[in-house]
């Protein structure tokens, strides 16, 4: 037994029976309808029956169905700084997380556009409950972060990730991982040193920067003008604003995977930065520990994730409203104006300020973390 097996995606030498038999589960044939509106059932069979492997899947299927979703549920989607990246490379791709499924499907269609290398993405186990939900992800090149484990379990299972990521990159194949646990429900994207330092534990002798800067690091910048999932992610911020725990319902994850999917996003923007090589030096001669070094790059990632990160006119106008000022206000104008006002009523509540303010403050610190770069 591979020692991968139990967080890996499908090999593609199981994808073919894997996805044949996937296609027979209800939510799974939904899925392709929706993907293939114009073929009959044996003909979305037919297309099935040709994927002998993951990229086969990715580029026949999960391309179209992601394609299909930007045109019900978004405007325009735009993309900058892949044109800089080589398509023999694999990287590293460190993303703000603002979507559970749609962050990753965005890039690896943006990776395909440019016939750069797709990533294989780490996904918490969490989230793919559900059994179609986890042949859906194994098909598609996810790999799992086990969750709610002993601090034991979680040290030999970060220790295995870690090796898993170095693995596939010596391998040839990009990774993407989200800088945080979990996706961004504030609007701060802030990367968590215990994410850099779960990378770096496969380094061995290797010193700290030297071992980052062969990991090829890009960061990933998304943005979406809006967040299908807002008004979801409110409660959740209220609770951690009082200090209280926040307990998630038994279908919450995968209602915000629904909601984000098939939610109105109006624009979306990604960009990719990788990272400049002098950061990786200038780190290694200005800080002795390890710590320190993590604690710095992390701050680093987040000044190029934040100067990257595309601003929408909702990101202004919720600054505008929070901050009661007209500060940004040559950056929209009054028809945008009154489509965010009237999405604020019509999804929070107007007497509970502190969820007005959590919903704004959620659109607006993506301006605060602009202005720091």
């Amino acid at each position: 037994m591979n020692r991968y097996d139990h967080i890996r995606p499908y090999n593609d030498n199981e994808v073919n029976q894997a996805l044949l038999h996937a296609a027979r589960h209800p939510m799974f044939r939904i899925l392709l309808q929706f993907t293939f509106p114009d073929k009959t059932q044996e003909e979305i069979v037919e297309v099935l029956s040709t994927c002998f492997s993951i990229a086969d899947f990715q580029e026949k299927v999960i391309y179209k169905s992601v394609t299909n979703l930007l045109d019900k549920s978004a405007e325009d989607f735009t993309c900058s700084g892949f044109d800089a990246l080589s398509r023999k490379r694999s990287y590293l791709y460190l993303s703000n997380h603002r979507d559970i499924v749609l962050d990753t499907s965005l890039l690896n269609m943006t990776l395909i556009d440019h016939g750069l290398i797709t990533t294989a993405s780490a996904i918490g186990d969490n989230l793919v409950q559900k059994d179609f939900l986890m042949e859906l992800s194994k098909l598609n090149r996810n790999f799992l972060v086990l969750r709610g484990q002993s601090p034991r379990e979680m040290l030999m299972s970060s220790k295995l990730l870690s090796q898993y990521i170095k693995h596939l990159l010596v391998s040839n194949r990009s990774v993407w991982v989200a800088q945080r646990e979990g996706r961004t429900k504030d609007g701060l994207d802030k990367t968590q040193q215990g994410v850099l330092k779960m990378i770096t534990i496969a380094r061995g002798k290797t010193p700290l920067m030297q071992y980052l800067k062969e990991l090829n690091i890009v960061g990933v910048a998304i943005s979406y003008e809006y967040d299908p999932t807002d008004i979801l992610k409110v409660p959740e911020i209220v609770a951690k604003q009082e200090n209280v725990p926040y307990i998630k319902t038994a279908n919450e994850d995968f209602n915000s995977i629904l909601k984000g999917a098939l939610g109105n996003k109006r624009n979306i923007h990604i960009a990719a930065a990788p990272m400049p090589e002098e950061i990786y030096d200038q780190i290694a001669q200005d800080y002795a520990s390890d710590n320190d070094k993590l604690q710095a790059f992390a701050s680093a990632l987040d000044i190029i994730i934040w100067k990257h990160y595309k601003l929408w006119p909702s990101n202004y106008i919720a600054y505008d409203l929070y901050h009661k000022s007209n500060k940004y206000s040559a950056y929209y104008d009054e028809k945008e104006l009154r489509h965010f006002e009237r999405r604020l009523e019509v999804r929070v509540d107007a007497e509970k300020q502190i969820e007005v303010d959590s919903f704004l403050l959620m659109y607006a610190n993506p301006v605060v973390q602009s202005e720091k770069v």
